[in-house]
C-alpha cells in the first residue's frame, strides 16, 4: 500500500483578535483559505506506526494524529508516514496543521474511525487543523477551531513570501497582549457578523475586511515584514498581510488575470533579492 496525499498550507484573509479565555487561549473571528503551496504525505505500510519528517524538528503533529487515532481504536496496519516539507516551517502558513489533517483525512479510507471522532481529534491537536480538514474556505471561530466550511470566492491568486526566520507563535500573541490588541468581545461578535456576511459564493472579500490583528505584534518582532508589505502593495497587490502570527507575508491579486499578475509580482520580488511563490486557492484535493 503506498498513498500519497497533499497537505494544502493555508492562510488567514482576516484575523480579528478578541479577549483572553480562561484556558489561555484568545477568542478569534476569522477566514481560512488553503492554497496550493503544499507538503505531502507519502504513507506506506510499515513495521511500527513511524513519522519521518527530514529537516523539521521537535515534536510532530502528524505523529499526534497518528496517536491519537489509535486511542480511538482505529485498526489500521503500522504505517510509514514520509512527509515532503514544501510549506515554510514555524511561518504562521499551518503545515503542521495540515499535514496532520491529511493523515486524518486519509484515516477513514485506512479503517473505519468515527468522523465524530476525527473532529474531535482535530480540535485537540490544534485550532487550525479542524479548517484544514476540508480545504477551501473556512470561517472560524471560538479560538480558531469552531469552522464553517464557506464556497469559493472571486477569482484570485496569492503571492507568498516566506522569510528567512521564524517567529513563535506564543511570542507573537504574548506580544500581541502587552500592545493592547485584543479588542473588545462585543467588536468581536459585530465583526463575526460582518464576516461571515462577506463570504458569499463568488465574492471579492472586501478590502476593509482584510486584516490581521497579529500583524502588529509580529512586526515588532521581525520588523522586516513591515517594509515587505509595503513593496508588495507599491509591486501591484491589491492588498498584503502577515500569514497568521507570521512571518510570512501574503499578497492578494483579485481578477481573471490574478493567477498571471501573481506569478509576474513573484518573478518581479524573486528579482529583488526575496524568495516568493504564486499561489492559487485550493478546495478538498482528490485522493491520490
Amino acid at each position: 500500500m503506498r498513498l500519497r496525499e497533499p497537505a494544502p498550507g493555508k492562510i488567514n484573509l482576516c484575523l480579528f483578535l478578541g479577549p483572553l479565555r480562561a484556558d489561555g487561549r484568545h477568542e478569534l473571528v476569522t477566514v481560512y483559505e488553503s492554497v496550493s503551496l503544499a507538503d505531502e504525505l507519502v504513507i506506506s505500510d510499515g513495521a511500527v506506526d513511524e513519522v519521518l519528517a527530514p529537516g523539521v524538528e521537535g515534536p510532530n503533529l502528524v505523529a499526534d494524529a497518528l496517536a491519537g487515532l489509535r486511542r480511538l481504536g482505529w485498526q489500521a496496519p503500522p504505517l510509514r508516514v514520509e512527509i515532503e516539507k514544501r510549506i515554510p516551517v514555524a511561518a504562521g502558513m499551518g503545515g503542521g496543521s495540515a499535514d496532520a489533517a491529511a493523515l486524518l483525512r486519509v484515516a477513514p479510507r485506512l479503517a473505519p474511525v468515527s468522523a465524530d471522532g476525527v473532529a474531535g481529534l482535530a480540535a485537540q491537536l490544534g485550532a487550525d487543523v479542524p479548517a484544514q480538514l476540508s480545504p477551501g474556505v473556512a470561517l472560524g471561530t471560538g479560538a480558531g477551531e469552531v469552522v464553517s466550511v464557506r464556497p469559493a470566492l472571486a477569482e484570485h491568486a496569492l503571492v507568498i513570501v516566506p522569510q528567512a526566520i521564524g517567529v513563535s507563535t506564543a511570542e507573537v500573541y504574548r506580544e500581541a497582549d502587552r500592545l493592547g490588541l485584543p479588542r473588545p468581545a462585543d467588536e468581536l461578535s459585530a465583526l463575526s457578523e460582518r464576516v461571515g456576511a462577506a463570504l458569499g459564493p463568488g465574492v471579492r472579500f472586501p478590502d476593509e475586511l482584510v486584516v490581521n490583528d497579529l500583524q502588529p505584534a509580529s512586526v515588532a518582532l521581525a520588523p522586516a515584514i513591515s517594509p515587505l508589505l509595503e513593496t508588495l502593495l507599491q509591486a501591484g497587490a491589491d492588498a498584503a498581510l502577515v500569514c497568521g502570527s507570521g512571518p510570512t507575508v501574503a499578497g492578494i491579486v483579485w481578477g481573471q488575470d490574478a493567477g498571471g499578475r501573481a506569478e509576474a509580482l513573484a518573478r518581479e520580488l524573486d528579482g529583488g533579492g526575496f524568495t516568493a511563490w504564486a499561489a492559487t486557492p485550493v478546495s478538498s484535493p482528490a485522493p491520490h
